[in-house]
């Protein structure tokens, strides 16, 4: 009875070690798995950390064209109402040619004698 026993015990702790042996197969290929995605993830974040660095810089150019442009489109403004404010009290009659009107005098300095003052900056 006793040897029965003791083979009956073998029988169970080969059964368990096969089940345990199967368990460690299965385990070893998911971690394996689980591996690949997060080198995968990994991979994925480092190409969306450089693509987000390189639309704040995008961003950021484009933040201060706006702002350049903000800056011109107010000084065009500002000369319009100069330009009609001098139509509106006489001080530049419409029949005036643009290269006669105080803007477009030709600057005195020592660069270019003969151009036109340029306000682009």
């Amino acid at each position: 009875m006793k040897n029965q026993q003791i083979h009956q015990q073998e029988l169970k702790i080969s059964e368990l070690e096969k089940i345990q042996a199967e368990k460690n197969v299965y385990l070893e290929e998911r971690l394996q798995v689980l591996q690949q995605q997060n080198e995968d993830l990994k991979e994925r974040i480092d190409k969306n950390l450089a693509v987000s660095r390189q639309l704040s810089e995008e961003n950021a150019n484009l933040q201060v064209n706006v702002e350049k442009e903000s800056k011109e489109k107010k000084r065009l403004s500002r000369t319009n109402e100069e330009l009609l404010w001098r139509l509106q009290t006489g001080e530049l009659s419409p029949r005036m040619s643009p290269s006669s009107s105080p803007i477009h005098r030709p600057s005195s300095g020592p660069g270019s004698p003969a151009r036109p003052h340029s306000y682009h900056q």
